[in-house]
């Protein structure tokens, strides 16, 4: 026999669980500090630059 399965309950966790995702997310982008930002902006800055130093032109 199936086990019965209450769909209130279940929307439920299941929108808690995204909300907790979201969360971690959340944490991750901005629980840094001003310095760790700067570093992370500097290093995707000479990414950048690398990525466009290396095109050809047309």
């Amino acid at each position: 026999m199936a086990e019965i399965v209450n769909l209130n309950k279940a929307r439920k966790a299941r929108a808690q669980a995204q909300k907790a995702e979201q969360a971690t997310a959340n944490r991750a982008k901005h629980g840094r500090t001003k310095a760790e930002k700067q570093n992370d902006a500097r290093a995707q800055d000479r990414r950048r630059a690398l990525l466009d130093g290396a095109k050809r032109e047309e």
